[in-house]
């Protein structure tokens, strides 16, 4: 009995606490606006959220995720809904930490219980020296993934000279 105690704890941590585990940085919610009322259990809504890039200081993306209600929703056993929507700014000067490869994932988030992940990855288009962010869902739908994408022209900022993205990528 105690055996399968264990794997139930097991499996909770797992499927509570996995999501959590799979992401480096948690986004800040700024707000979300409720879509579908439910009296009796949560209301679908969406909800914006931001997260500065780790690997280039001073660019926030700012993006938006339908996030499924009812208590299914609530548990973490409903499928999310696979649309996202991205914008990306410069907040402030831009500096490269590391060089990165084009596509490089910036934030992963699961959106459903194993298949599928909504990412949001970063390029850099070295010739007009802008940064491209693109948000986009793993799982096929219908066979097209939902996808966003936004970019940051790399801007001096106050005395500051602008950087060049090109210089950051690895070849």
């Amino acid at each position: 009995m105690s055996m399968l105690r264990r794997l139930a704890a097991l499996f909770l941590v797992l499927v509570l606490g996995g999501p959590a585990l799979a992401q480096s940085d948690e986004p800040a919610m700024i707000f979300e606006k409720t879509t579908v009322w439910r009296m009796l259990s949560p209301d679908a809504t969406l909800a914006t959220f931001v997260i500065d890039d780790p690997g280039v200081a001073g660019v926030a993306c700012y993006f938006t995720v339908p996030e499924v209600g009812g208590w299914s929703g609530w548990a973490g056993f409903a499928e999310e809904r696979s649309e996202v929507s991205i914008a990306c700014r410069q907040v402030g000067p831009i500096q490269f930490k590391t060089k990165f490869d084009q596509g490089e994932e910036i934030y992963r988030e699961r959106r459903s219980l194993f298949w599928k992940k909504m990412q949001i990855v970063r390029g850099c288009d070295a010739q007009r020296n802008v940064l491209v962010y693109l948000a986009y869902s793993d799982k096929l739908i219908e066979g097209s993934p939902q996808n966003s994408t936004s970019t940051v022209p790399v801007m001096p900022w106050g005395d500051e000279t602008a950087p060049k993205c090109g210089e950051f990528v690895n070849q």
